[in-house]
């Protein structure tokens, strides 16, 4: 059986509401032909780690990878552990003809992935090449100071240090759209194809940047959209009564809490832009897979590492659990997908369940062990999987600092946020509350729903040697202050 050339698209910090609205043709356009999952979610709600789950099918417990490693006291937390195989190396082994293109951010332990010796992968792109790219052009990169803010975080968990994060602040880029991280990725991914190997399958990875911040982006898409077409939804600029205090001390409230709804609005306009110069560059990749004869012959995923919060909550960035953030777009589009149409698959999945799933549908079995699952039954006319939850944890930004860790449940999620000493919790019916704005905990009749989930949650982390020691006690002590 000839083995079907394989196209990972990976967004980054796309929101999953964004689709499906106008912004995003060419993603639209795939979406109708592909299975696509209404309920997917980031194994972290941050790049590196969240990457380090997707690529290898773990928990980022499991995998070593727990933050950004951009503070070298923590560095070591920012990993995947070098035993650990991977899907470029499970590409290599079994004969597909690999090229990577756009960011990389899948950290780990040892020489990393680009500059191994052996590696038959070929990295047309990091973001190394691409500073590159504009120094020898002479060109400033998008951002600087004005598009950063100040935040706290905690090293080590022990000690706040100063640095700063991507404000929600906008601007044009002036130097143009050549010089965009995109459009420079987009075009070596292209590149990549036209140079493929003929004889083999081909795997490109294809990690975009947008809509990440800083938003100073380029024309035509920081012009794109007027104020008068951006629709807020309605928890931005919102802080709800019983969303977690915790989140003041954290890089989103820090960020977050000052702006205004007006200002909201045009970050949402810029951001919108983003969108769609990412949806952009997609369509590069198809009409090239068109304009070879092979798109048929495609297996392609899209999704993002996590999604972005924008002003819901009145936070910004990724860095928390509610769905803006832990929540992602996921489909697959199948070779000569037979039903022509998009399919809605409603369970709740995890990005550790892809590597699985990519797996079994090539029929691969590397040695290889992996904490997610396949999702193939649920590609079968009526096939079904038995429901489980789904797991999401955060470690801190660029250092250890306060952690997260979130059980979805069926309908039901609960958050557990914490910072030194203290605990809060967040229980939302995702079905009917899903801008996250009651608290559940604080209603009555929900105690014993919060306490089922706690348990469940306690379990996944003594299963995975959790490296946060969350006293089994502090679900009962928060009822306690409650009441």
């Amino acid at each position: 059986m000839k083995q079907p050339h394989i196209i990972f698209i990976c967004a980054d910090q796309l929101r999953y509401d964004v689709l499906g609205k106008g912004f995003t043709p060419h993603i639209d356009a795939l979406s109708r032909e592909s299975f696509c999952f209404d309920n997917a979610y980031c194994a972290s709600p941050l790049c590196v780690p969240a990457r380090g789950s997707m690529f290898t099918g773990m928990c980022p417990n499991t995998t070593g990878s727990l933050i950004n490693p951009w503070e070298a006291a923590d560095a070591w937390a920012g990993y995947v552990k070098k035993d650990i195989k991977n899907l470029y190396e499970i590409m290599e082994e079994h004969g597909w003809d690999c090229i990577h293109s756009g960011k990389q951010h899948l950290f780990t332990e040892g020489t990393p992935l680009e500059q191994r010796p052996n590696s038959k992968t070929r990295w047309m792109t990091t973001e190394k090449t691409y500073k590159a790219y504009l120094k020898d052009h002479k060109k400033p990169m998008p951002g600087g100071p004005d598009f950063r803010s100040p935040v706290p975080e905690i090293l080590s968990r022990k000690k706040t240090i100063f640095t700063t994060c991507s404000n929600a602040n906008t601007g044009l880029y002036e130097p143009g759209e050549d010089f965009y991280f995109d459009s420079y990725f987009a075009r070596a991914a292209v590149k990549g194809l036209q140079e493929r190997d003929t004889s083999k399958p081909v795997f490109l990875s294809a990690m975009f940047l947008a809509p990440h911040p800083p938003l100073q982006i380029p024309d035509p898409w920081f012009s794109r959209y007027r104020p008068e077409e951006v629709s807020l939804p309605e928890n931005v600029g919102n802080w709800y009564p019983h969303q977690s205090p915790l989140q003041l001390y954290n890089v989103t409230g820090a960020l977050g809490t000052h702006y205004t709804k007006a200002e909201w609005a045009e970050s949402w306009r810029t951001y919108l832009g983003l969108v769609s110069l990412l949806d952009h560059c997609v369509g590069q990749l198809i009409d090239e897979l068109k304009q070879q004869n092979i798109y048929n012959d495609c297996l392609i995923l899209f999704t993002s590492d996590h999604g972005e919060m924008l002003g819901s909550h009145r936070l910004f960035q990724k860095m928390c659990m509610y769905q803006e953030s832990a929540k992602v777009p996921l489909l697959m589009r199948l070779p000569d997908h037979p039903l022509k149409k998009q399919v809605s698959i409603t369970d709740n999945v995890s990005h550790i369940d892809l590597l699985p799933t990519l797996c079994g549908y090539l029929g691969l079995e590397p040695d290889l062990k992996t904490e997610g699952r396949s999702l193939l039954p649920l590609f079968e006319e009526n096939g079904s999987l038995t429901p489980r939850p789904v797991f999401i944890q955060y470690d801190g930004n660029s250092c250890l600092s306060g952690c997260q860790r979130c059980v979805v449940d069926g309908h039901l999620k609960l958050i557990v946020d914490s910072f030194q000493n203290e605990i809060f919790f967040e229980l939302y019916n995702k079905t009917e509350d899903p801008q996250e704005t009651r608290n559940l905990l604080f209603e009555n009749g929900h105690i014993h729903e919060g306490r089922r989930l706690f348990e469940l949650l306690l379990e996944h982390m003594a299963a995975t040697s959790d490296p946060f020691i969350c006293d089994p006690g502090a679900y009962e002590a928060f009822l306690h202050i409650l009441s």
